[in-house]
């Protein structure tokens, strides 16, 4: 079950906060009833965060990346103490660039902010991965070491096209992020939510294609 992460829900202007830290932080713990009921019932939490990676594409001009890092930290730090002390392992954290039907030229690359997204207390990252203008950064973690027992869900089929991906493509994928962090540690998944962004029969022929595909992955990886 879905909620929203401090960052992203702190888009709006602070009117009553003395600081942008202390209307974070205060986001943070009025969210952490939520994300407290949603695992007290039974759930697994997913945090999504498109703000992390898409508030840079908003900003004009855009930051320096440094300064940006800092403003996506400080985010971070808010929603850890909002889920101070909750199992990791019931929770997923989930970051895009934007839903909208655009170039994304001016998306920032995952390399800026990897690291801090791996900071966020979640057993497993949610991510885009099947967005052709992100889908090369499967590179990314030639680089990065992935943390033990954390696990990744890269997205494998996309909402950004009509079109179904063929279940080899997505076999392929899969064993790319498979091949670099072992395959214990991924979870095959979407980009984003596919609901209102295709036609439902589009969304569901895309999952069957995920299933297809991921069962082309078990086994190309069980002879490897």
């Amino acid at each position: 079950m879905t909620a929203i992460a401090p960052g992203s829900f702190a888009r709006g202007q602070n009117l009553h906060y003395d600081s942008e830290e202390g209307f974070l932080f205060a986001i943070g713990e009025a969210m952490r009833e939520e994300y407290q009921a949603i695992i007290k019932a039974g759930f697994v939490l997913q945090i999504d965060d498109p703000g992390l990676p898409d508030t840079w594409d908003m900003a004009d001009p855009e930051p320096p990346v440094d300064e940006y890092r800092k403003f996506a930290m400080l985010r971070v730090e808010a929603l850890n103490y909002a889920l101070r002390d909750l199992p990791e392992d019931r929770i997923r954290y989930h970051i895009c660039w934007g839903s909208w039907h655009g170039p994304h030229t001016t998306d920032l690359p995952l390399e800026h902010i990897v690291d801090i997204m791996l900071k966020v207390r979640a057993g497993a990252f949610s991510f885009e991965a099947a967005n052709v203008r992100h889908e090369h950064e499967w590179r990314v973690w030639e680089n990065v070491k992935l943390p033990e027992g954390k696990v990744l869900i890269p997205g494998v089929v996309s909402h950004a096209t009509n079109l179904v991906e063929h279940p080899r493509l997505v076999a392929d994928r899969i064993v790319r992020f498979a091949n670099l962090v072992g395959r214990e540690n991924v979870i095959a998944g979407t980009d984003c939510g596919l609901g209102g962004r295709v036609h439902p029969q589009i969304a569901w022929a895309k999952l069957e294609a995920l299933a297809e595909g991921a069962k082309l992955a078990a086994s190309q990886l069980a002879l490897s």
